[in-house]
């Protein structure tokens, strides 16, 4: 059985799939879940409430750890260090390896060009603090409890069907299919690498069924050479027929919006990683399994043919 908390998702329902050339044993655990292939297991259970995770882990060889929060310090600040306790002693309980999917905001804001497995982990912001907080716990759970773990990391992500956590899509994608303006964060001069959803969800059923891969952090297939603000907007642009209209968004307008957009308010504090460029570099993965991840262009296309055609 391989398990997936905090099923539901673009990358969960992906990686449901993806776990199909490894397993015929899925089970999808989450508040409301839902099936992705005919044969899972669906298991509802509260991620921050032990007895519940601690049977929903039960028969599992494998437990993929892929909850997304609603984007919230606060809630981030309650939920995470609870549900990683909560994961570990059951993984531990029933002798079930995990695989955590992780993000970069625990890295050091002045080592992102080129962030990889070895870039420090010194965050600037309170949801990068919460991040590399639940990461020292797993790494301690590793070192002196014995739970057999990796953590699968990636940068920003796209991908079709990516309804929710999707930056790209929400301030570049969706305005320019409607002929309105793409906005950009700060600068529209800085690289940025996004992770494509249905490489990094088979990645990272790849590397849970690899023994070899536990024990360590791996940089998810990120494609090379990232685009610029203005590149993304003019791929894209191109890809739709339209103009690359765009406005930068500044802090200070970023600031007035979450007067009124609540998720808005979340947002300054990251915006670091639009001041700088923003490298991914998933060279050891892709060398250890030669595994090419998706060219920008053809991810882009992807997306328009699946979710705006028609």
């Amino acid at each position: 059985m391989q398990t997936l908390l905090g099923a539901g998702g673009s990358v969960g329902n992906e990686l449901a799939k993806a776990l199909k050339t490894h397993t015929d044993r899925i089970r999808l655990v989450s508040r409301n879940p839902q099936k992705v292939n005919p044969e899972d297991e669906i298991f509802k259970a509260d991620l921050t409430k032990a007895e519940e995770v601690m049977e929903a882990v039960k028969g599992s060889k494998i437990v993929y750890l892929i909850v997304g929060y609603p984007y919230s310090v606060k809630v981030w600040a309650e939920m995470w260090p609870i549900t990683m306790e909560n994961v570990i002693k059951a993984c531990l309980a029933h002798k079930a390896k995990l695989v955590f999917f992780d993000n970069i905001y625990m890295y050091d804001p002045r080592h992102l060009a080129p962030m990889n497995e070895e870039t420090p982990h010194n965050p600037s912001s309170e949801k990068g603090k919460i991040r590399k907080q639940i990461v020292d716990r797993l790494w301690k759970a590793m070192r002196e409890e014995g739970l057999e773990a990796l953590i699968a990391r990636s940068a920003d992500f796209y991908g079709p069907g990516l309804e929710r956590n999707g930056v790209l899509r929400d301030t570049v994608i969706t305005p320019l299919s409607k002929g309105k303006k793409a906005n950009w964060m700060k600068s529209l001069d800085y690289k940025h690498s996004y992770t494509y959803v249905p490489d990094a969800a088979k990645a990272t059923a790849l590397l849970g069924n690899t023994p070899d891969a536990y024990g360590e952090s791996w940089h998810l297939p990120t494609a090379s050479q990232p685009l610029t603000g203005k590149e993304w907007v003019e791929l894209i642009a191109k890809e739709f027929g339209v103009k690359p209209r765009v406005r930068v968004i500044s802090d200070f307008m970023l600031k007035l919006i979450g007067i009124f957009v609540p998720v808005m308010r979340e947002l300054p504090e990251m915006n670091y990683q639009y001041d700088r460029d923003y490298i991914f570099d998933s060279s050891k993965f892709e060398l250890e399994f030669s595994m090419k991840p998706t060219p920008y262009r053809e991810g882009i296309k992807r997306i328009i043919q699946e979710d705006f055609s028609g």
